[in-house]
């Protein structure tokens, strides 16, 4: 089934680090005469490939990439605002040269700042630098219990603060309620206002000075979640510092030790809270290296300091990409799913690199191909048995058995175990379509009826 055609069309791809979103993204460029836009934070800064894991200009095989390596050391960092806002412009850039923009960087932070226009996501947290906004979640739920508490604690206190949009959820649909609660709790403002003022600016078009300010057009983005297993991910990160140490990261260390010291001297004092500061492996090699300055440690406890550096900057690693997929599934997903917007994000299962091209870069160029020339696409959770299990509503399985259901679709022939299941499938496009032409056909049905069943009308008495 062909669909509208598509206004400003963009790829976006995430997923945690080291499971190759950078190579499906030059995979997808030079399949549809894309550019690659960076949407990773430490990856802006100049210099430092190793400790930021920069693409390569091998790596990058000729695609074009913005937004990569331009930030002096010295400068201030990037907040969300400015890099949607140059972004934004880049994307513009590129269509006009009739090029296709894919966005790709694991600051999902950045990423989600481009796909939702007036998101309460930016309002409430507009300024946050990523590396301590993926802290976010925990940090909310460490400053208000409530959230970590029973369904029922968190609708009755969301009755009080907001009752609109207590009224508006079922009692059991605990992300919902979460999710309001947490919003007035975080902003001190209700979620039913804030929602008003969105639909409030959405009805007048999003419009400054006669210019649409949305970035992304309704409908045309394409979401691929590149996604490995914890142990294989857990084993190919730990590899990857092994590697990155082979290749000079010590030596990168000691070049931003050096250029502390000289800051230093002059009088400069730089905050290394934020910024390039707070990236992994430089911090967890500084001990290290003071104790290498110093010289007056022993050879042995020289060496001991220099494997606890190595140990924790892959566990630091691992972290990370831990905070990454739980920012897509806790933050990204839900949101999406507000948009109805969850057939718009393809999970695809990196696991085994040996099988990159038919697990990874063939689905999405197929899947991409599709989405470009207007046709229908696949559900998401088809394709891959990953995608299946990741995908899959999980909402309100939680829950007491008593609140689960079996409710089948019969223009669909779908059959949904729990609330959450159904109402996605309520508000699926694949749906809404099947319901409309089955009230088509129906009335079409209707109408041929009455004219058959019709008769002249007796002028005897």
């Amino acid at each position: 089934m062909a669909r509208n055609p598509l206004r400003d069309p963009l790829l976006v791809v995430l997923g945690a680090t080291g499971t190759g979103k950078s190579q499906l993204a030059v995979d997808l460029a030079k399949r549809f005469d894309g550019e690659i836009i960076n949407g990773d934070a430490m990856q802006m800064y100049d210099g430092l490939p190793i400790i930021t894991n920069k693409i390569t200009v091998e790596e990058q095989q000729g695609i074009p990439h913005h937004l990569l390596g331009f930030i002096a050391l010295d400068e201030e960092p990037w907040r969300v605002g400015l890099f949607k806002k140059k972004a934004g412009q880049i994307m513009k850039e590129i269509r006009s040269r009739g090029r296709l923009p894919i966005v790709v960087g694991g600051t999902h932070y950045y990423t989600q700042s481009l796909l939702f226009d007036h998101s309460l996501l930016s309002e409430q947290a507009e300024g946050e630098e990523q590396y301590n906004a993926e802290f976010l979640n925990e940090e909310i739920v460490e400053r208000f219990p409530v959230l970590s508490g029973p369904t029922e604690i968190m609708i009755e206190r969301l009755k009080e603060v907001d009752p609109v949009m207590a009224d508006r959820w079922h009692p059991k649909d605990r992300r919902k309620i979460r999710r309001s609660l947490e919003i007035f709790l975080t902003t001190g403002k209700k979620a039913s206002e804030l929602y008003a003022e969105q639909k409030e600016r959405k009805l007048h078009g999003n419009v400054e000075n006669g210019t649409s300010t949305s970035v992304v057009g309704d409908g045309s983005t394409l979401l691929f979640w590149v996604h490995a297993e914890s142990e294989a991910l857990k084993r190919r990160l730990d590899s990857r510092v092994d590697k990155m140490l082979n290749a000079g990261l010590l030596e990168e260390v000691k070049s931003m030790e050096l250029y502390l010291s000289r800051e230093s001297q002059t009088g400069v004092k730089v905050d290394r809270t934020r910024g390039i500061w707070v990236s992994i492996g430089w911090k967890e090699f500084e001990p290290y290296l003071k104790a290498l300055e110093t010289g007056t440690a022993s050879r042995i406890d020289l060496k001991k300091l220099y494997e606890l550096s190595i140990d924790q900057t892959k566990a630091a690693t691992r972290q990370y990409a831990k905070r990454q997929v739980r920012w897509i599934r806790l933050t990204l997903i839900p949101a999406l799913s507000d948009e109805n917007a969850l057939d718009k994000i393809y999970l695809l299962d990196g696991t085994d690199i040996s099988q990159w091209t038919e697990a990874v870069s063939e689905p999405a160029i197929n899947v991409t191909a599709r989405f470009l020339e207007g046709s229908e696409l696949p559900p998401p959770q088809e394709m891959s048995e990953a995608a299946q299990q990741i995908l899959a509503p999980t909402d309100g399985l939680d829950e007491k058995p008593d609140v689960w259901f079996r409710q089948e679709c019969e223009v669909c022939h779908m059959v949904a175990v729990n609330d959450v299941q159904w109402q996605t499938h309520l508000k699926s496009r694949r749906h809404r379509a099947l319901v409309k032409k089955k009230q088509k056909n129906e009335a079409s049905g209707r109408s041929s009826n009455l004219k058959d069943e019709s008769v002249p009308v007796s002028n005897t008495p």
